[in-house]
């Protein structure tokens, strides 16, 4: 699958399709997991979650977990997203939108996720 850093443009701009299957890492460079998907909003085009897979062997059969896409950042010198989420976290994490496709995008399962990374609200800004 392609990856965020498969190739190198001027641009900030990537397709949706280069971010899938990049890797995460924990702010001490470990690797920990993947990206799976993003999630958008639809009514102004930003992402404001991603679906990453953390353990498993070679990014399969890991658990999946719903991530405040502001609680990455993209680090060139590793070609792979950063983040300061402890794998405790992850672990104690709300269970929405986890390893399933339901429908739990409504505002309180959101208000959850974010009030428990300590991330702000994406709606509001």
């Amino acid at each position: 699958m392609p990856k965020a850093s498969d190739r190198s443009t001027n641009s900030s701009l990537i397709d949706s399709q280069r971010v899938e299957g990049t890797e995460v890492y924990d702010d001490s460079g470990k690797h920990i997991g993947v990206i799976r998907r993003l999630v958008l909003d639809k009514l102004s085009g930003r992402v404001v979650y991603t679906i990453a897979s953390f353990g498993g062997f070679l990014g399969m059969g890991g658990d999946e977990y719903t991530i405040p896409w502001n609680r990455l950042s993209y680090d060139t010198s590793l070609g792979g997203f950063v983040t300061d989420i402890t794998e405790a976290q992850l672990r104690g994490s709300p269970d929405v939108g986890r390893n399933n496709d339901d429908d739990w995008y409504d505002r309180d399962s959101e208000r959850e996720i974010n009030d428990y990374y300590d991330s702000p609200y994406y709606w509001s800004s």
